[in-house]
């Protein structure tokens, strides 16, 4: 089974292949520089906590958390914005692992939720999402405004 471990700037070399493999998983155009730069800025400002799956010496999955707030319960929640598996380790159980660090991650930072989104055909993902626990959501609605 693969080591789960958090980030950090020393790992950017294991890093960046995959989370441009990610971004290309949602048709953006590849772009190694600009990730590592986003990256190195999440880390280095402690924007984001970033889980890092290892097997073999091998980065094969990652996990990015960012800090948020609930007004209304006025606590600390997380928005899991990114997980990434390398296909060839996809059902094997790294998903799983790095969604239980990101809980036990905001369990211990005293978070009340985590709260992801994904693609609405992204079936494989919300099938994993859904035996690992997590619930759609029923009650909101959620809009964006592009700027």
């Amino acid at each position: 089974m693969a080591a789960i471990r958090h980030a950090t700037l020393g790992d950017l070399d294991l890093l960046v292949p995959l989370f441009d493999a990610y971004r290309q998983f949602y048709r953006t155009q590849s772009d190694p520089e600009a990730a590592r730069q986003f990256l190195r800025d999440r880390i280095a400002l402690n924007e984001s906590v970033i889980f890092l799956a290892i097997q073999n010496a091998n980065a094969i999955g990652f996990a990015q958390l960012y800090p948020l707030f609930s007004s209304a319960a006025m606590a600390r929640t997380f928005i899991l914005n990114d997980l990434f598996v390398t296909p060839e380790y996809r059902h094997t159980g790294i998903g799983s692992a790095l969604l239980k660090a990101a809980a036990d991650h905001a369990r211990a930072t005293g978070a009340i939720r985590l709260t992801l989104s994904t693609e609405l055909g992204n079936a494989t993902a919300q099938a994993l999402y859904e035996k690992s626990g997590w619930l759609r959501d029923n009650v909101f609605c959620v809009y964006h405004l592009a700027l």
